[in-house]
């Protein structure tokens, strides 16, 4: 029999494969068109009032009101904020669920733990990255240097002398601080902390030579004086604080910038995806959304998943290159 023969069989051959096919199109087109028909859950791994929980319920609520179906933000604080990206992994992917996930848990945390409750890129479908944040960081006004660069000196001719505190062994503020010492080449102290109220008052006492912490958060303190800002961790310097260094000034190449941004559970339907990247690049254009994210030092971003995807690649290759230079062995 010829390839004309089967070709010419196929359609007789296959009617009830055909009419299943067209029927699984129709209906999952049918679903995407239809969503969403009820709540969707928003599944936020922080506690209320965090800035992040903050700005989702803004986005949120803006969602909502060209939806017609609310996004419930459901908290689920725990575990560094894996419990509520566990939480998101084993939900039904059908587009009524979503993550906030941030550079800790989905780029950091593979590479710090060594049981971890999902995969980054296996269990979740990016759908939009909405702010980028970074670091400042911070030392005693009395110290003796001025700037990044006499920081890196100093530390260099007193080895082991220079405290940094920060929210623990292989947190984000500490990795940030890392990817100094290896870049620039110094040793240090570390001292971790349980929470950044402990390492502002170690630093204004005197205890701790330096951190990293929230530009927002360590701004007031620099313009009172109390504590002296070296600068911050974003690659360029911020249009509304061009006074203020970056790392980079000094170690040109350096970044270590914090995120956050929507995920849904791996096989989520594409339009949906696609719909709720739409919306929520809307909701963070909106001008008082927008006026919120600038005032809590959040850079806004508003681009396709592919983008955010493309995000998490870089960071988890940037992370495990740099826990593997440190020696650092997952807890």
């Amino acid at each position: 029999m010829d390839h004309r023969s089967r070709a010419l069989l196929l359609p007789s051959a296959c009617p009830l494969l055909a009419a299943v096919v067209l029927a699984s199109v129709s209906l999952a087109a049918s679903a995407q068109q239809s969503w969403p028909s009820k709540p969707v859950r928003v599944i936020v791994p922080y506690p209320p009032g965090d800035t992040a929980d903050t700005i989702v319920r803004l986005i949120s609520q803006k969602i909502t009101e060209r939806l017609g179906q609310p996004l419930l933000v459901d908290n689920r604080a725990g575990a560094s904020g894996q419990l509520g990206l566990e939480l998101a992994a084993r939900a039904i992917p059908d587009g009524y669920t979503v993550a906030v996930g941030q550079a800790g848990n989905v780029a950091v945390a593979p590479h710090t733990y060594r049981k971890l409750g999902y995969d980054p890129q296996r269990d979740f479908t990016p759908v939009a990255l909405v702010a980028m944040n970074y670091l400042a960081l911070v030392v005693q006004p009395s110290a003796p240097y001025r700037t990044v660069a006499e920081m890196v000196a100093w530390a260099k001719a007193n080895p082991g002398k220079l405290s940094f505190g920060s929210n623990g062994e292989g947190g984000f503020p500490h990795l940030s601080f890392e990817l100094l010492r290896v870049q620039a080449g110094f040793s240090y102290l570390h001292v971790p902390y349980k929470g950044a109220a402990q390492i502002v008052n170690d630093l204004l006492g005197g205890q701790v030579d330096a951190a990293m912490a929230s530009y927002t958060s360590m701004l007031p303190f620099a313009r009172a004086g109390k504590l002296r800002m070296l600068a911050i961790t974003n690659p360029v310097r911020m249009a509304s604080a061009p006074d203020v260094a970056t790392v980079a000034d000094a170690l040109p190449g350096y970044a270590s910038q914090g995120w956050f941004g929507f995920l849904a559970p791996s096989g989520t339907p594409r339009a949906v995806v696609l719909r709720l990247n739409e919306e929520i690049n809307r909701a963070v254009r909106q001008p008082d959304v927008a006026e919120r994210m600038t005032v809590a030092g959040l850079e806004i971003i508003a681009e396709p998943p592919e983008a955010f995807a493309s995000l998490i690649r870089r960071e988890l290759d940037k992370y495990a290159k740099l826990t593997r230079a440190i020696g650092f062995k997952p807890m």
